[in-house]
């Protein structure tokens, strides 16, 4: 009875208290791809994503009803950093739901409009709100309606303290006419608080929701960068501390007496420290601020093991002294010359083996598919030599004689050999993301492989040239490039041995492979140079490729492929791929396949399509 009558006093209290409209409530998820779409349409950067901000304790002053409900304390805003465009996940603030809808449009043109340069928080959003006004007129009255909105919902200056007062008709100046305030008035006691958090306007990622009473020594976290969602929907405030004195506390609390005795040993699955906490992401999610420090060890006073990387007799062979290779860095726009270096290998214990005998029926089915596409002889007619005569020919050469014209010249057929004018060369991931299973028998790599397998039984049947290469990395200095079948090899028993033998490992520096993939392929003597990419996620690495920075990188090293007259498409298996390939290759340069054990299969009547 209790609880029922607290949750009764709670929703009653909270529905009076305001600022928050349930029914009226709209979520980032339900206009996620339509914000998007505005946000690059007005010029904003394609190369940001959209998600969601956190919540942050504004520090303003609330309504007494508020206090008492125990709501309002935080505000989540939009902000934009270097990498991700945040909006909030839900926005309640208004009855109407349609002007709930229309804030998260404004926010995102706001966003693509923002000032570049600007300092300060006020400055800078006046200066963005003008020229989204200025660019786009008919956002004017969507704007305008929202400023009403937010100011009826606002509170007012009359019940504040006369400091904080001044700064409320400042910010509602500058809501109604934007860049007439050049900046807010100071607050001269202590017990005065920060205004009310401005939900048309953006906060800096170095700024918390609102303009602080005083310096705070936090600043935002970048995002994670990665495909998953979880990760891309998160985001967390972090704060510099320093390491404690005592690094192993529990150390302090041991005591022999705890161990267990061999009658109390139970063998049983126990968790390692490198296992990963499954409880972790949701604690994580419930701070308001994570703690960060840094070690003061030296690298020499600690011991390391990297179980990745495997000893000499155990890796493949190397071929050569390595190739340095460029890198794009985004943020200064420039290309990094010799800035990577790319390992050409090849396995050391692969043995000449036949095709596998699960695959042998569909290879044998796609081979007589794909000798339909293989080059047929074709009888050329009027030719001036030839093995037989061309009957129709000599006909009308009698027929012009006849009739006193000059007969024209050849009166033979000739048989002629059409050639497909094709090259493609097949990049394929070998990171240890492959490594994961699609089921109970087999994994990522297994399907690679048959693909791979499949994919050159398909081609040789066609007679087109290709060649297969595998790429993982690890840091810009280790990139591994695999050497499956080259150009001027033949697809044999040892090719396919060497298929049989790639070992999924490290990450993926796809910037650096695609390079060195584009110029071999550019020197192919071919019409029509195809660069097919197969991977199961986005690019990254341990350093800083492991964000935009893998992104963009990928994305001029496939512009510069298309400059040297190749096609590159990507085929991968990532079910978040949507949200990244339109902008690495185009909108019709990339193929999702929603179920990994089709791969095999679709590989080569994908490759059919596209050399039609």
């Amino acid at each position: 009875m209790e609880e029922f009558i607290g949750k009764l006093w709670h929703n009653w209290v909270t529905k009076a208290a305001g600022g928050h409209y349930p029914a009226a409530a709209v979520k980032l998820a339900d206009v996620e791809k339509t914000a998007g779409i505005l946000f690059r349409a007005f010029g904003g950067d394609p190369g940001l994503d959209v998600a969601a901000a956190t919540f942050d304790t504004h520090g303003a002053r609330r309504r007494w009803l508020q206090r008492l409900a125990g709501s309002g304390e935080k505000v989540a805003q939009g902000r934009r950093d270097a990498e991700t465009l945040r909006l909030p996940p839900e926005i309640a603030a208004f009855p109407d739901a349609a002007l709930n809808r229309d804030l998260y449009l404004w926010l995102a043109a706001l966003a693509a409009c923002e000032a570049p340069g600007q300092r300060g928080w006020l400055l800078r959003n006046q200066r963005s709100t003008q020229a989204a006004l200025a660019r786009y007129p008919g956002l004017r009255p969507r704007y305008e309606r929202l400023v009403q909105a937010h100011l009826a919902v606002r509170m007012p200056p009359e019940q504040l303290r006369p400091d904080e007062a001044a700064q409320e008709h400042a910010l509602r100046a500058a809501l109604l006419a934007p860049g007439s305030v050049d900046g807010l008035p100071p607050l001269y006691s202590a017990q005065s608080r920060p205004p009310q958090p401005v939900l048309l306007w953006l906060v800096a990622p170095d700024e918390p929701a609102v303009v602080p009473l005083r310096d705070q020594a936090s600043e935002h976290l970048p995002p994670e960068g990665s495909h998953h969602t979880d990760a891309r929907a998160d985001a967390h405030k972090a704060e510099q501390v320093e390491t404690p004195d005592n690094k192993n506390p529990m150390l302090a609390m041991f005591r022999a007496e705890s161990l267990p005795t061999w009658a109390e040993y139970v063998r049983v699955n126990r968790a390692f420290d490198e296992d990963e906490n499954p409880d972790a992401k949701n604690v994580a999610r419930d701070l308001d601020r994570l703690s960060l420090t840094q070690d003061g060890d030296t690298a020499r006073s600690r011991v390391r093991f990297d179980l990745d990387l495997p000893s000499a007799a155990e890796d493949d062979t190397p071929i050569g002294p390595g190739i340095a290779l460029p890198e794009w860095d985004y943020r200064k726009s420039v290309l990094l010359e010799k800035h990577c270096l790319l390992q050409p290998m090849v396995a050391h214990d692969a043995q000449p083996a036949p095709l596998p005998p699960e695959l042998a029926a569909t290879a044998k089915k796609l081979r007589g598919q794909f000798a339909a596409l293989a080059p047929q002889r074709r009888w050329l007619k009027a030719q001036p030599d030839g093995p037989e005569l061309d009957l129709d020919n000599c006909v009308r050469n009698q027929a012009d004689r006849q009739s006193g014209h000059t007969p024209a010249s050849g009166g033979y057929l000739a048989q002629a050999r059409c050639e497909r004018d094709l090259a493609c060369l097949l990049l394929a991931d070998l990171s240890m993301s492959t490594d994961a299973p699609i089921s109970d028998t087999h994994r990522i790599i297994d399907v690679i492989r048959d693909s791979l397998l499949l994919f050159s039984e398909a081609l040789t049947a066609t007679g087109d040239r290709f060649g297969i290469y595998g790429f993982s990395s690890l840091r810009r200095q280790n990139v591994r490039f695999h050497l499956l079948k080259d150009f001027k090899q033949r697809y044999d028993a040892a090719a396919r041995g060497r298929i049989l033998a790639m070992k999924p490992g490290f990450y993926t520096r796809m910037g650096t492979a695609l390079r060195q993939s584009a110029r071999i392929l550019a020197e192919q003597p071919a019409g029509r140079r195809l660069l097919l990419i197969l991977t199961d996620g986005k690019p990254n690495d341990l350093d800083l490729y492991d964000s935009r920075y893998g992104i963009e990188d990928t994305r001029i090293a496939v512009h510069e492929a298309r400059r040297l007259g190749l096609t590159p498409f990507c085929v991968t298996i990532d079910r978040e791929a949507g949200a990244y390939l339109p902008y690495l290759f185009g909108p019709a340069g990339f193929c999702v396949i929603r179920k990994p054990a089709e791969l095999p299969r679709r590989l080569p009547l994908l490759y059919a399509q596209l050399t039609r």
